[in-house]
Formats: structure tokens, sequence, C-alpha cells
């Protein structure tokens, strides 16, 4: 994750770490039932073609056909890029998530074509593609996640406003934002943050170094994506892991009816976002006793 990256670990030295407190803003379920459940906590990478991982987490002598399934068996969730650059068909999407275990979720990001070349016009056709190809991830189908341009200003949200109202309420969609004004609170920000509150749709968390405003803790729906930009097993790493693990605890203590979390890992090329993963998994652990799926790294 590019965004937010600070390009040295010297620029690391005196940042705070601390998570603000979260603002639960989402509206009350329609049939008036708050979800009950325990919630689901799960990580994952952005990615299962990294070649380091032959000999670490994928057997050494697999080919790389069989890494998909090597993944669903090592990870919880997918942050599911590959969507961004084409809209896959339903038959290549139900193979895929025919390769992955119970329980695992894919997380796919809207299509380019929708969020960044036409910015929401004229997208009926692509979205109804795109809405098909998901729908074939069956019961693996998490959180699809909508990524905003850099550039993309809430003076622009008009045709997003429009978009948002016009996505099906039973799919569960979460929005990425990167421009400082919307974190800034102005008017036009706003109508968008509670139009996202009303119809249950939410709000991706970006931990990233250099963004910190991205850290907004504004939940605007039951579930959580939380995009971490790690450095590498840099000391930093563990003290954010830890304040996630600790907010998680937090929430649950209070009884925030929050269904799931998925804290999707950037790393370096991917190189260390099994090490990553399997630190947040025992940091969760010691915090809630839930116990998250983590890659074994036994190759």
């Amino acid at each position: 994750m590019k965004f937010g990256k600070l390009e040295s670990w010297d620029e690391l030295e005196g940042i705070d770490w601390k998570l603000p407190d979260c603002k639960i803003e989402w509206a009350k379920p329609l049939n008036g039932n708050a979800f009950q459940g325990s919630t689901k906590v799960r990580s994952g990478g952005t990615m299962w073609t990294v070649r380091p991982w032959r000999g670490k987490v994928y057997p050494e002598k697999d080919p790389m056909r069989t890494w998909p399934s090597h993944y669903g068996r090592q990870f919880g969730s997918l942050e599911f890029n590959a969507t961004h650059y084409r809209i896959y068909p339903p038959e290549k999407m139900a193979t895929w998530a025919a390769e992955m275990p119970d329980h695992f979720i894919f997380c796919p990001k809207f299509p380019a074509i929708i969020t960044h070349y036409r910015r929401f016009g004229n997208c009926e056709s692509p979205t109804d593609d795109f809405i098909d190809g998901i729908l074939a991830l069956g019961d693996k189908l998490g959180p699809a996640f909508l990524q905003l341009p850099p550039h993309y200003a809430p003076k622009h949200s008009e045709k997003l406003a429009l978009y948002l109202k016009s996505w099906p309420r039973d799919l569960k969609m979460a929005v990425e934002f990167r421009h400082p004004d919307w974190f800034s609170g102005s008017s036009e920000a706003e109508s968008i943050w509670k139009l996202m509150s009303e119809r249950g749709i939410g709000a991706v968390i970006s931990d990233t170094a250099g963004r910190r405003d991205a850290l907004h803790m504004r939940l605007t729906a039951p579930f959580l994506l939380v995009r971490f930009g790690g450095y590498d097993s840099h000391e930093s790493d563990e003290i954010r892991l830890r304040f996630w693990a600790e907010k998680i605890a937090e929430l649950i203590k209070k009884g925030t009816p929050l269904e799931s979390f998925d804290l999707l890992v950037h790393t370096s090329d991917s190189v260390t976002t099994p090490e990553t993963c399997r630190l947040f998994s025992k940091l969760v652990k010691d915090s809630c006793d839930i116990d998250v799926k983590k890659p074994l790294i036994i190759f």
C-alpha cells in the first residue's frame, strides 16, 4: 500500500501510534435485531502469487497452480486486488472460491473502470458484471471495497452519492477515502458519511504511517476492514497491531455488535505478510481469547 508509505524507518520515529476512540455511527437494523454472535476476526494479504513464500508457507515443490488452495489454508481472508484491474466472469470466480476452505472470505476491490476512469458515471454495465462475478464467490464473499482516487474530494461526490444509493443493500460494501477533505468535517463530506451509515455501507480504515488522518475510526456499518501498511517487522508493527488487538477487545467488552474485523496486510512485496499475520493472531488471542487463523510457516 503506497498510500501514506514512508520511505525510511527513521521517519517512523516519534509517531503517535495510539488509536482514537471509535465512533459508532451505523443506523439501527431495519428489523430491530442487532447482531448477537461472536465477532469474527481474520487477517490476510493482497495476493497469493508471492514467490518468496515458496518453502515457507507453500511447499517447496508444489507448482504455482496450487498456490491459491495453499493460501486459503494459511490465511483467513484476501484483499482481492485482481478485481480492480479486470472484471472476471462468474466461472473464474467460482473456481477460485472452490479452492478455499470454509470460513475463508474474499474482499474484492471495485474495478478501476468504475472508480477511477468513469468516476461513477455511466457505470451500470460494469457494475452489473462485477456483481455477477462476486456473487459467484458464494459464502466466501466478504465486504467489497470501493477505493476513491487520491484527488477525489467531497466536492466531486454527487455521482458517488447516486452510486452508493444504487448499490444492493444485501451486498456488503465499504468505501476507502484518501483525499484529506473527507476527514475535515465539511458539509459535502458529512452528507456522504451520513448516507453510508443509513445504508449500512462501511468505511475502510487505512492504518498507514504517513497519513494518520485516514485513521478516522468512524464505523458506519457493523463490520470493519482495516488496510494495514506494515514495515517488515519494524518494532512499530507490533505496537500498532497490539493497539488493534486491544481495540477489538474494547469493542467486544462494550457489547458493540461488530460482526467481523478483517486486517488486510500490506508489506514490501508481501514478503513479510505471513509473519505480520502470525503476530496479529497472537496479540488478538492474548487480548480477546479469539483464535485468528494464521500461516503455520512450517515448510
